[in-house]
């Protein structure tokens, strides 16, 4: 059995973020470039369901998932 990958909290200081903007502040990705390729390419998941819409607006409580990583959107 596996041990799911922990959540790393990420304060945002405010309501929301869209999700190209969190994926560069929580450090998950470095460029604006790295993603949109991840996006598009179908590996980026909010709350365990494929995202494609970069400017997609997060909500607090939302999981974002890269790559093994997985970040929540807090206040």
């Amino acid at each position: 059995m596996t041990t799911p990958t922990p959540i790393t909290d990420v304060s945002i200081g405010g309501e929301g973020i869209r999700l190209g903007q969190f994926l560069k502040f929580a450090g998950v990705l470095d460029s604006g470039g790295d993603v949109k390729e991840a996006i598009i390419d179908g590996f980026v998941t909010v709350n365990d369901e494929v995202e494609r819409r970069r400017g997609r607006q997060l909500q607090l409580g939302d999981v974002v998932s890269f790559d093994g990583r997985r970040v929540r959107v807090c206040a």
